[in-house]
């Protein structure tokens, strides 16, 4: 947000509080600094339009009325709504804010969560970090939990490259989003399939590339008898990954030692001039494995099977792209 903007939205917000009665926007736009720079009534109008909308998203309560029957529409914010209330956390609560802050291993979430802390001091509650300096949890989120999240949020229907747990290929899904949530430790999409005209759930972990929207806004509408927490637990796609795999991987010679650990050594076999072995390894959750695997970089390959290959090289090309994706 430019600071010529921010200026003049804290400007609209004091014009705002400082009346009981409501503004019109005409005499906003006659009182507050900035409005003035519109070329024209219809500059000004989708200005003041944007800046509403502003206010809206940041929880600011703005309120629409007139003072009489004859008086156009105008605008005020109710102090009474405006103003934060009395905060009074016990020193275990304050705590466990402070813990759930730390939770959020993302940078959107991250930075939410530090607001919220601010937020909080700023009313007086202490908020002792060091509490729980011997609790170091963190809640994983994948690349693709922002934008579906925010998809939920705004009602927009959205679109991915998805890969299934028993086919390495990708195809391109469209999904109107009703909720995001997390399932034995993985994180799951819920909502509308549209290229199956029927409820679908989608991990995360599997999602290629960038979330883009249609540009359909305020378009999906959640079912209110959908419980999605049930309808993951009861979908089968909830529990693939979790049966044991047997993975053949080409290991780099001297290196990759946390998998030497737990695989058997087949044969010796050189790739592209650099020695190393064939090994074969029992995994309990090839899903999650694909992370500890992709973390060894070239020195670690996977030959077989197809599936756990193309997991462990998206989140190579995650990492080649910049958006991060292993823990």
């Amino acid at each position: 947000m430019s600071t010529a903007r921010a200026e003049r939205l804290v400007n609209l917000v004091l014009a705002l509080l400082s009346t009981r009665q409501y503004m019109p926007a005409e005499r906003i736009r006659g009182i507050v600094p900035g409005y003035a720079d519109a070329a024209s009534t219809e500059a000004f109008f989708r200005m003041f339009e944007r800046d509403k909308a502003e206010l809206r998203e940041l929880g600011i309560p703005l309120e629409t009325g007139t003072n009489s029957a004859f008086d156009p529409e105008g605008y005020r914010i109710a102090r009474r709504d405006y103003e934060l209330g009395d905060i009074d956390l016990a020193p275990d609560e304050a705590t466990a804010v402070a813990l759930a802050a730390r939770l959020w291993d993302s940078p959107d979430l991250t930075g939410q969560a530090h607001g919220a802390l601010v937020k909080l001091r700023a009313a007086g509650v202490e908020v002792d970090d060091r509490a729980h300096a011997m609790v170091e949890p963190r809640v994983h989120t994948e690349p693709a939990f922002a934008p579906l999240l925010a998809a939920v949020q705004a009602g927009e229907t959205v679109r991915f490259d998805y890969r299934r747990s028993d086919s390495p290929e990708r195809r391109t899904r469209t999904l109107e989003p009703w909720g995001v949530v997390s399932w034995r430790g993985r994180w799951y999409v819920v909502g509308h399939d549209r290229d199956r005209e029927a409820p679908r759930c989608f991990r995360l972990s599997r999602i290629s590339g960038e979330v883009v929207t249609t540009g359909e806004r305020a378009v999906v509408r959640r079912p209110e008898d959908a419980k999605l927490l049930d309808f993951v637990a009861g979908t089968s796609v909830s529990d693939d990954g979790s049966a044991a795999t047997t993975a053949r991987l080409w290991l780099a010679e001297g290196r990759a030692t946390g998998i030497r650990r737990h695989a058997q050594v087949l044969e010796h076999r050189s790739v592209d001039g650099e020695d190393g072995d064939v090994v074969e390894i029992e995994l309990q959750h090839p899903e999650g494995a694909a992370d500890w695997i992709a973390g060894h970089g070239p020195d670690a390959v996977v030959l077989a099977p197809d599936v756990l290959a193309k997991a462990v090289a998206d989140r190579l090309e995650r990492v080649a792209a910049g958006g991060g994706g292993m823990r």
